[in-house]
């Protein structure tokens, strides 16, 4: 009797948690877009799939799982290809390089981003004092590329004063949403997905609905000013937090940036 499972090497141990990876990656992906119900059949199918055709060893209803499952991995990837995009998307960002610029960088880049995120506060506590309407998305590890090309692309540095007019009432592209990537600017007027998410609350408007739809689709921060209401609201992992103070709107930007 040989006792194969002793001989332990460093390929096996990578080869577990690059396989705890996928499986971490696959189930987030899941539950950002998916129903719970969802993806609960999905384990359980596979779950009891293992168990009738790997372990008890059932001929005939392992035949047909063996069957069901072949055909239903296309049926997954034709159900989820926005998902599988995604995630591929998500794979080759380079926003997953960004510890080694600032590795590289050190406080030159800590400053930078303490800059950019001193200057996006100002801007929303003007607004929201002004109660000027507006919407901005910053990215984080996945792209917002797609978003980019919706509206006016460019490249500006992040200032409080160009914000505020960029979502000045009568500039042309106050009505659309603001992307930042990294420290800069890179456009404005974009259309954003919106939520239909029947649980939302009726007096939070479009601008509302645009930041939780952008933040179902991706991980980015999305701020939102009530035009109505002065008051800003924050949206990320599909989750949307109503009235937030200057304080919690410092301790997220600075997560996102430290992310």
């Amino acid at each position: 009797m040989t006792l194969d499972w002793l001989s332990f090497t460093l390929v096996d141990l990578f080869d577990i948690i690059l396989s705890a990876l996928l499986f971490y990656y696959v189930y987030r992906t899941l539950r950002a877009t998916a129903s719970r119900a969802l993806i609960l059949g999905i384990f359980t199918f596979v779950l009891v799939w293992v168990i009738v055709s790997k372990w008890a060893g059932m001929i005939l209803l392992g035949g047909i799982l063996d069957e069901l499952v072949g055909t239903g991995m296309l049926i997954l990837v034709i159900i989820f290809q926005e998902e599988i995009r995604r995630f591929l998307i998500t794979l080759g960002s380079t926003h997953r390089w960004r510890f080694l610029r600032k590795v590289f960088k050190g406080d030159e880049s800590a400053q930078e981003e303490q800059r950019c995120v001193a200057a996006l506060v100002l801007a929303c506590m003007n607004m929201a004092r002004k109660k000027v309407g507006a919407l901005i998305a910053i990215e984080a590890r996945q792209e917002l590329t797609a978003y980019l090309h919706t509206g006016e692309v460019f490249k500006a540095e992040i200032n409080a004063r160009l914000i505020e007019n960029i979502f000045f009432k009568n500039s042309p592209l106050h009505d659309g949403a603001m992307i930042i990537v990294d420290n800069d600017i890179r456009a404005a007027g974009c259309i954003l997905p919106v939520s239909n998410d029947p649980n939302l609350s009726k007096d939070l408007g479009l601008r509302h609905r645009s930041a939780l739809g952008l933040s179902q689709a991706t991980d980015c921060l999305v701020i939102v000013i009530s035009e109505e209401r002065g008051k800003i609201s924050l949206a990320q992992n599909g989750v949307i937090d109503v009235d937030v103070d200057i304080d919690t709107l410092r301790q997220r930007l600075d997560a996102i940036y430290a992310s």
